[in-house]
């Protein structure tokens, strides 16, 4: 499978390649709409600089909407735009390579 400039893997790859990118994409698809906080909880190792700089990469590029509330304090949700759903079927594939792997005891060397 060669690419060219328009790689389409490339592509895929700078969009959702970091490792924390692909766990916000899960809890996303997972749990649906969530809080900062329970981004934060559910992604184990994340810092909030780290989580911080994520999410705002992932709106910058469209995969993620943020919704500020007018409230004191302020409250913000965040949700999969169309376009970060259109992922769900990569993040499946992730999961059923994963649990096939883990199931094949190649761990247990």
């Amino acid at each position: 499978m060669s690419c060219d400039k328009s790689c389409p893997i490339e592509h895929t790859v700078n969009l959702i390649g970091h490792k924390w990118k692909v766990l916000i994409l899960r809890n996303l698809m997972n749990s649906g709409t969530q809080r900062f906080s329970e981004l934060n909880k559910g992604i184990k190792g994340i810092s909030q600089k780290m989580l911080t700089q994520q999410l705002r990469q992932m709106e910058t590029d469209r995969l993620i909407r943020r919704k500020v509330y007018p409230e004191v304090p302020p409250r913000v949700e965040y949700s999969l735009t169309e376009l970060g759903q259109t992922l769900k079927p990569i993040l499946d594939a992730m999961s059923h390579w994963g649990t096939d792997h883990i199931n094949s005891g190649i761990l247990d060397d």
